[in-house]
């Protein structure tokens, strides 16, 4: 790593914060340019893929969101952030939903961290209530009758 590089390691957390809270901005320029930068202070870690992944899931760009988790859990196949992150990316895909839904119930049963339990078990009832048996057109389109 060059010395420009070594100076400015400790900036690798803000960096990646500033990524996260761009994401929530919807600025996607930003946040890439941020992940990158991240990245290159600390290839190792694969948390700029996991922001990557994030935010193409949160525009339901599943390709790429897909793309990028799985190149963290090449990295860290045991990392259970991205494991859930997994999950959840999965279960928006109509042909992997089931797959998702199972790897949400596994990573929710063998973690010990409480904020990765109330993910895991909240998107698997998100899939289970919304995704897996989606409302009927009736349902969505008629106003609620008291």
């Amino acid at each position: 790593m060059s010395q420009t590089f070594k100076k400015h390691k400790d900036d690798f957390v803000l960096l990646l914060e500033a990524g996260f809270v761009s994401i929530m901005h919807q600025d996607e320029d930003s946040t890439i340019k941020l992940f990158k930068a991240a990245q290159l202070l600390d290839p190792e870690n694969v948390m700029p893929k996991i922001g990557m992944a994030y935010m193409h899931l949160l525009k339901l760009d599943l390709r790429p969101a897909i793309s990028y988790i799985k190149q963290a859990l090449n990295k860290e196949p045991k990392n259970e952030f991205a494991q859930a992150l997994y999950g959840v990316i999965l279960t928006f895909s109509p042909d992997m939903g089931a797959e998702g839904a199972q790897l949400l119930h596994k990573t929710h049963e063998h973690t010990s961290d409480p904020d990765i339990r109330k993910l895991t078990k909240n998107a698997e009832e998100f899939y289970t209530k919304y995704i897996k048996t989606p409302p009927s057109p009736a349902d969505v389109l008629s106003p609620k009758r008291h």
